[in-house]
């Protein structure tokens, strides 16, 4: 009869496995007085790599621009589309404006 003996796990081979299943943690604080409560606080940890998050459909880094420069070149863009279509509106308007004030010269002579 064999008894297999467990290698003792270094810290990477852990993180490794924490990485490549994934860790939740989670948990309420509540604070109360009197019966009463005054706080409750909601925590959830995900601890997981990336690949794994985006399996579980966690990718909320994508669109902040703070972590991501595509998020910031879309911000970029929207930017860029709203300023055309400002400056196309503004174009209507003069032109509107310009057709009036001529359409007002004409009744007043």
């Amino acid at each position: 009869m064999a008894i297999e003996q467990r290698q003792p796990q270094g810290l990477v081979d852990i993180l490794d496995k924490i990485l490549d299943k994934g860790l939740v943690v989670a948990g309420d604080i509540k604070v109360s007085l009197a019966n009463v409560e005054l706080l409750t606080i909601q925590l959830r940890l995900v601890i997981c790599s990336i690949d794994k998050a985006e399996a579980i459909g966690i990718n909320w880094w994508r669109a902040d621009r703070f972590y991501s420069s595509d998020a910031a070149l879309g911000q970029n863009a929207d930017y860029d589309a709203l300023k055309a279509r400002v400056n196309e509106l503004e174009q209507q308007l003069n032109a509107r404006g310009l057709a009036e004030g001529q359409s007002e010269q004409r009744k007043g002579r």
